[in-house]
């Protein structure tokens, strides 16, 4: 729905509540300073529904500002997304919507093959839950414990495992065009 008939739907949204309330014009008006007027303008849709209009109508009736406008209702944002396995990894995805960023938490086993690197287009982020994650990335070679964390550009050829003491379970974030996904510190104030 776009903002032209949000905007249509706000005028009998208005007369509807208030006629449920059983609130006449003059009566709105006193409780709000908007003149009978203008509200019955504002009902008809003659006059266009601004925020200081509807911020007033909004106590007066003690609803909702989402209310007025008839915003749509906010989802579960749970993610519920069944675990899946490839390569012998299991993941859980944990964003909904395909393509941009994708989070992941991903469970590997206790493994203790040759890493194979590869590079593709992307940026990646990783965070170690708990075990130790082997990182391959270019000419080195780390191990990451539970509470680390490694950034890097997929282009480099890369691969990562369990560091073969046991399973590891970490977060992953990739970004299919490269996006960027550290935090910034602001710089230190200058005295």
């Amino acid at each position: 729905m776009n903002t032209e008939d949000v905007l249509a739907e706000v005028g009998p949204r208005l007369r509807r509540i208030r006629k449920e309330r059983e609130v006449t014009l003059a009566a709105l008006s006193q409780a709000t300073g908007i003149s009978a007027s203008t509200l019955s303008r504002l009902e008809s849709g003659l006059r266009r529904a601004s925020l200081e209009l509807l911020l007033p109508i909004a106590q007066a009736h003690q609803v909702p500002l989402d209310e007025l406008v008839g915003a749509p209702p906010v989802g579960d944002p749970r993610v519920r997304a069944e675990p899946v396995r490839r390569h012998g990894r299991t993941f859980w995805p944990l964003t909904r919507q395909p393509g941009g960023l994708q989070a992941y938490k991903v469970l590997e086993p206790r493994r203790t093959e040759e890493p194979e690197p590869r590079s593709h287009e992307g940026y990646e982020w990783l965070y170690v839950l708990s075990g130790r994650l082997r990182l391959v990335l270019g000419e080195h070679d780390v191990v990451l414990a539970a509470g680390e964390a490694a950034e890097f550009d997929t282009r480099v050829p890369h691969w990562f495992g369990s560091a073969g003491e046991g399973p590891v379970e970490f977060l992953s974030l990739f970004g299919p065009q490269g996006e960027r996904m550290h935090v910034r510190a602001r710089p230190a104030a200058r005295t």
